[in-house]
């Protein structure tokens, strides 16, 4: 009657290479741009499969309660993440916006 219970796999965030490789990127277009992108489609990946997993479970499929806590947990953090990030951007585009020339 009960399965078993799986492990708890990190949540893949695209990352830069190096320090060099983001000052280098510099001369790139779109490099910011994709890593954004990517980073916002595994967000809603992540809330996609929540909501499946939560209408799943109120259906009465057969979706366990923790399968569908773990779902929705993964996406609040994921979600919370992406909003600091966004928080941190902002914040120094702020300062950029500040500065004499």
């Amino acid at each position: 009657m009960s399965s078993p219970i799986s492990a708890i796999n990190p949540i893949a965030m695209p990352q830069l290479t190096s320090a060099a490789g983001a000052a280098g990127a510099a001369g790139q277009p779109g490099e910011f741009q994709s890593v954004l992108s990517s980073a916002i489609d595994s967000i809603q990946s992540l809330q996609n499969d929540a909501a499946s997993s939560v209408q799943k479970f109120l259906s009465g499929e057969n979706e366990e309660i923790h399968t569908t806590v773990l779902a929705t947990q993964k996406a609040e953090l994921a979600f919370e993440l992406g909003m600091q990030i966004r928080n941190k951007v902002v914040d120094a585009y702020q300062e950029v916006m500040k500065m004499q020339m």
